[in-house]
């Protein structure tokens, strides 16, 4: 039974929605393969930066002949109803059968619909689903009409059956499907054909691309923790983080390095949201829990081991720190001149909605809304 293969590679597709994407894509191709007859055994999908990927085995090489019986008006019904019958069916009043019921004889339309090719339906099933993927946000690029979240720039749509692979006759706006994809940006070698899902893994690999999300947050996990662990130091654990590192990575390459002195005695949180939600660095702590280092992941190998990547890392995150430290100061010295309270005052000039009052007065309602729920809860 045939394999089938589908790649759509483009420019970087943002790693919050790759997941939803990859099961998008097998869900709506699967789907709709089976409601054209085409049932398969099992269908895996995955996504990297750069592209969606879907794998189908035991896929049905046609579908099957279909009979369907139509029953119509009955045989001295005006010629009206009969001939919108006939335009429903696509058949000619010869090719009914008049067939006893229950109140007379009716017209009976019998309709065969013989098998069509997994490649015939593949492409119909594709383009389909190229054209109204359900992205969160899309573009257009170029003069053509086709949407997608970032420009699309190949199609790898492939039917292998006894080790021979066949291309799907596939054409969307100009992009015609084919039998080749390339690996990583900066590391690989330009493209190369694939004729199976295992040829295209391995291949891909080859060319520095990991294609399983699971298996390049495993990568980058193990590789900070070791590092960590070889310093005597613990990785926070930040399983988010994780998910949304491994998405902006095809090859991912783990960097460890410390944090400046002059921000070591800011809180943990305070660190911890600087390099998260800014850098999308983890957090390193020693045993005193206290956060000294941070885990940048890189997306490609270099020469010099990484020490220029992290170099520059280490700028960005002393700028980030920086802000973020004259800004915990600054509230520190507002505190302890006015107290938490005094802090919040300037809230009362803050217009919240124009017949809801002002922020203070919508704290006011919150405090007072958690103190009914609390004791609930």
């Amino acid at each position: 039974m045939p394999e089938l293969l589908i790649e759509l590679f483009s420019e970087e597709i943002p790693s919050r929605m790759q997941a939803r994407a990859s099961a998008d894509l097998k869900r709506r191709m699967t789907d709709r393969m089976v409601e054209a007859g085409l049932t398969y055994a099992a269908a895996e999908a995955f996504a990297t930066p750069r592209r969606l990927t879907l794998a189908v085995e035991g896929l049905l090489a046609e579908s099957p002949a279909q009979r369907e019986e139509r029953k119509g008006p009955r045989t001295d019904a005006p010629e009206k109803a009969l001939e919108g019958f006939l335009r429903s069916t696509g058949l000619t009043k010869d090719d009914l059968e008049a067939r006893d019921d229950k109140k007379g004889q009716v017209w009976f339309a019998v309709i065969d619909r013989p098998g069509r090719p997994a490649a015939d339906i593949v492409a119909e099933v594709l383009d389909l689903t190229i054209r109204d993927f359900p992205w969160p946000k899309s573009m257009r690029w170029g003069d053509g009409a086709l949407r997608w979240v970032r420009p699309l720039h190949s199609i790898l749509a492939i039917l292998t059956e006894n080790g021979e692979a066949s291309v799907v006759p596939l054409d969307v706006d100009g992009i015609r499907a084919g039998d080749t994809t390339e690996g990583h940006r900066f590391m690989g070698s330009g493209r190369f054909a694939v004729s199976s899902f295992e040829d295209y893994a391995a291949k891909l690999k080859r060319a520095h691309v990991i294609l399983d999300p699971a298996e390049r947050a495993e990568r980058i996990w193990h590789d900070a923790t070791q590092a960590a662990f070889a310093q005597g130091l613990e990785v926070v654990e930040d399983k988010g983080l994780l998910a949304e590192v491994a998405g902006l990575v095809e090859w991912p390459v783990t960097l460890m390095g410390a944090i400046g002195t002059d921000y070591l005695d800011l809180p943990p949180e305070v660190l911890q949201t600087s390099m998260k939600e800014h850098q999308k660095f983890f957090s390193v702590k020693d045993k005193t829990g206290r956060i000294t280092h941070f885990v940048t992941v890189a997306n490609r190998e270099t020469a010099d081991d990484g020490a220029t990547i992290l170099e520059g890392n280490s700028r960005v995150l002393s700028a980030r720190l920086a802000d973020a430290k004259f800004f915990w100061e600054n509230d520190l010295r507002t505190i302890k001149a006015v107290g938490m309270t005094g802090m919040a005052e300037p809230l009362r000039d803050v217009t919240f909605h124009n017949k809801l009052g002002t922020q203070a007065e919508r704290i006011d309602r919150i405090a007072a809304l958690a103190r009914e729920i609390a004791p609930v809860v």
